[in-house]
């Protein structure tokens, strides 16, 4: 079996930040806070975070929070949940949540039936749960919300087949509510048994792994479905050979970075989540000794957790 280009990828992550002004770039401006965090945590997993400028980045990522203590997406976006915690996670990567003023922080989102809103706008989603209930245990700030209260809501969302939707009776998906069931220590409301068949049938014959049914496979996957079964201790139950495998095809191995499925454009989306599916897999296939192990709930790496 081939092996991970490491150093191709460092290389192009590295690269990402020299191409500010070209079309890709301008049209996923919104998105920039969550493709810094995506592209500093494969150079932190990779052990070359030191290639990096941690006040030149720390300074930026403190210029996109708004008064309301949420961050946006990049300078002068609005703040939204979902960039609120890739800052914080950024600032953890460098241990440097002590520049954060936490007196307005995101457990004002919480609603009182449970569920967390992504912005003052209110759109509701599991996802959110998910990341307030990350980003608040990462700050220390559990005392900030009703726990019981996020525990029901998600509970709620659980469907027959195991899985849970976005909101009740939505589609199944994967991940955010098993993840923040995990951090909240009560994992003991999943039927692990149900929830570990749904997701083992999520491998397809590539050996990748997709989201939902009749979906084709995704490398994101690699981390949302197998985190997913790290989490439920179920991990045993996929062909991981395979999936490794079908990771490694996705790698552009000549300029660096990870596609989606082979022969597709790479992006730093795919290319964090190729690189901590594949290390995640080395961990159970092989034990790897001295291996930086990824937190499967936290999708940081455990040193920093």
């Amino acid at each position: 079996m081939e092996e991970l280009k490491a150093e191709k990828h460092v290389q192009y992550i590295l690269s990402i930040e020299k191409k500010k002004d070209n079309f890709e770039s301008v049209v996923m401006e919104h998105l920039r806070m969550n493709g810094a965090y995506w592209g500093l945590t494969t150079l932190d997993i990779l052990e070359k975070l030191e290639t990096v400028d941690p006040d030149e980045i720390v300074s930026w990522v403190m210029k996109c929070q708004h008064e309301s203590g949420g961050f946006g997406g990049n300078i002068g976006h609005d703040p939204h949940i979902l960039y609120t915690l890739s800052a914080v996670q950024i600032l953890a990567l460098f241990d440097r949540i002590n520049v954060l003023d936490i007196k307005s922080d995101i457990s004002g989102l919480q609603n009182e039936d449970g569920f967390f809103s992504g912005d003052m706008w209110g759109e509701v989603d599991t996802r959110f749960s998910y990341i307030a209930i990350c980003c608040l245990s990462l700050l220390h700030r559990w005392d900030k919300i009703n726990v019981e209260k996020a525990v029901n809501y998600i509970v709620i969302c659980k469907n027959l087949d195991g899985g849970f939707g976005c909101t009740p009776g939505g589609e199944s998906h994967i991940f955010c509510c098993v993840g923040a069931l995990s951090i909240m220590g009560s994992l003991r409301h999943i039927d692990k048994d149900l929830l570990w068949w749904w997701l083992c049938e999520r491998q397809v014959k590539s050996g990748g792994l997709n989201g939902r049914p009749e979906n084709l496979p995704g490398v994101c996957y690699s981390w949302w479905v197998l985190s997913s079964l790290i989490m439920i201790d179920r991990v045993h139950w996929i062909d991981k050979e395979k999936l490794v495998q079908f990771i490694l095809d996705c790698q552009d191995k000549e300029n660096g970075g990870i596609s989606d499925r082979l022969n597709d454009a790479v992006d730093v989306f795919h290319t964090y989540f190729g690189v901590t599916g594949k290390l995640q897999l080395d961990f159970h296939l092989l034990d790897y000794p001295g291996l930086k192990s990824i937190d499967p709930a936290y999708a940081l790496p455990v040193d920093v957790v």
